[in-house]
């Protein structure tokens, strides 16, 4: 029997950039030259990790109630994808988990909430869920692989930044609905109407918005100084 030869799958790289420019997103930009001049490498990534956690801080005070469900319309998942997007993922996840230790003695969350009891707490030995804990959870886990995809290269085209939010986006929801689902005591369909549905139309102009501002920082960021 006539042997055939292996058939190989082509994957496509998810690198976008060559190997100089790895690891570079917008975040190593937004410190001015004469300022970074002065401060250490170290000093400057805090600096950039406590403003993308004031950043969120500020988004959730824009709260929109929706009816019928314990999950408010805020700026919150805008300026989490753009945090990731701009400071990469370690700087990125750093800035999040600033944000939810933050919220533990801070009213940061949305609608001015804090306290552990939004993501969970311990009630008579049994855990109960916070409606929204899923979706601070997702953050971490957006920026997580938003700041990597913006590490390689994702963010320097429309497309590619607007693939980049969806992914993020989509974290979000595969961890806060069956949150909500087990927090609320909801049947899935009735967690998503409450937790995905009133947010779809406001996401989709949040993507495109933040796929817009990357490409457009990038360009900016690649001007001469007498050009800007």
């Amino acid at each position: 029997m006539e042997e055939r030869p292996p058939v190989t799958i082509s994957v496509p790289s998810l690198n976008r950039l060559p190997a100089s420019e790895r690891g570079i997103t917008l975040g190593d930009f937004l410190v001015p030259i004469r300022i970074g001049e002065r401060i250490s490498s170290r000093a400057r990534h805090i600096a950039m990790i406590v403003a993308g956690a004031v950043l969120i801080a500020l988004s959730a005070n824009y709260v929109v109630p929706v009816p019928g469900s314990p999950v408010p319309i805020t700026g919150q998942t805008f300026a989490v994808l753009l945090v990731g997007g701009a400071l990469g993922a370690r700087r990125g996840v750093l800035s999040v988990g600033l944000y939810l230790v933050l919220g533990l003695f801070l009213p940061v969350y949305a609608d001015h909430a804090s306290g552990m009891a939004t993501i969970a707490s311990v009630s008579a030995g049994s855990i109960v869920l916070g409606a929204t804990g899923g979706y601070l959870v997702g953050f971490l886990v957006a920026a997580t692989v938003v700041g990597r995809l913006a590490e390689l290269g994702w963010d320097r085209g429309f497309g590619g930044a607007l693939a980049a939010m969806a992914v993020g986006n989509v974290l979000i929801y595969a961890i806060g609905l069956p949150w909500l689902t087990l927090a609320a005591d909801l049947a899935p369909s009735q967690a998503i109407a409450a937790g995905l549905t009133p947010f779809v139309a406001g996401d989709i102009v949040k993507l495109v918005l933040a796929a817009a501002l990357f490409p457009a920082a990038w360009w900016l960021v690649g001007r001469r100084p007498e050009e800007r």
